[in-house]
């Protein structure tokens, strides 16, 4: 299937969970959405659980690109640093499966795919089912964390990075807990440029 039939196939998905709970949207609704056959859906994800599991996987990797993004504006590490936790609190507020994957808080209305790598017997390829582990809020963390640091450093950079990983974690953290706990007036960004005032980064 080609990459823009499967990504119709999972924007489906997402607008159907937009209006009803995960256990009451059906494949066939969701194929014939897409405009393709229930079949179709099932050679491509194998089941519902696969469907669940490939759009989760979607929406984090989406999550991560954006990450990517803040991390190359212009500015300094702390800028960059604000604009990444000022990223990951608004995709977190208005995408309920990132929000979920990052806070590992599923409400009923969401799929709750295990987040281990699933065994599978399906013909259909295994980058296409997403069997492999999807990452828990710990691994997300660890994750921008990482990708932070080597945004921050540069190539061939080998100074010690124990401080600045810290200040890249502080200031995921710091968007998650805008989240669960949204700011006030200032937002998140005067709240991490706040915190990293008082740490060390690059």
């Amino acid at each position: 299937m080609m990459p823009a039939a499967r990504d119709s196939l999972l924007d489906a998905a997402l607008t159907a969970l937009a209006r009803r709970p995960w256990a009451a949207v059906r494949m066939v609704d969701v194929a014939a959405a897409a405009g393709v056959s229930r079949q179709t859906l099932y050679n491509e994800f194998g089941s519902k659980e696969g469907l669940a599991r490939a759009l989760v996987r979607r929406e984090a990797d989406g999550y991560l690109a954006g990450v990517e993004r803040a991390l190359a504006v212009r500015g300094d590490a702390r800028e960059r640093l604000t604009a990444t936790a000022e990223w990951t609190a608004s995709v977190a507020r208005t995408n309920v499966l990132v929000r979920a994957v990052l806070t590992g808080c599923w409400t009923e209305r969401l799929p709750a795919p295990t987040l281990s790598a699933v065994p599978s017997s399906s013909s259909v390829p295994a980058q296409r089912r997403a069997d492999g582990p999807l990452p828990s809020p710990g691994d997300l963390v660890a994750i921008v964390r990482d990708r932070a640091v080597a945004a921050l450093t540069g190539p061939g950079a080998t100074p010690d990075t124990t401080e600045l990983a810290r200040s890249c974690e502080l200031a995921v953290r710091l968007a998650l807990s805008c989240v669960t706990a949204p700011p006030g007036e200032g937002g998140v960004a005067d709240l991490v440029r706040g915190a990293l005032h008082r740490q060390p980064v690059g």
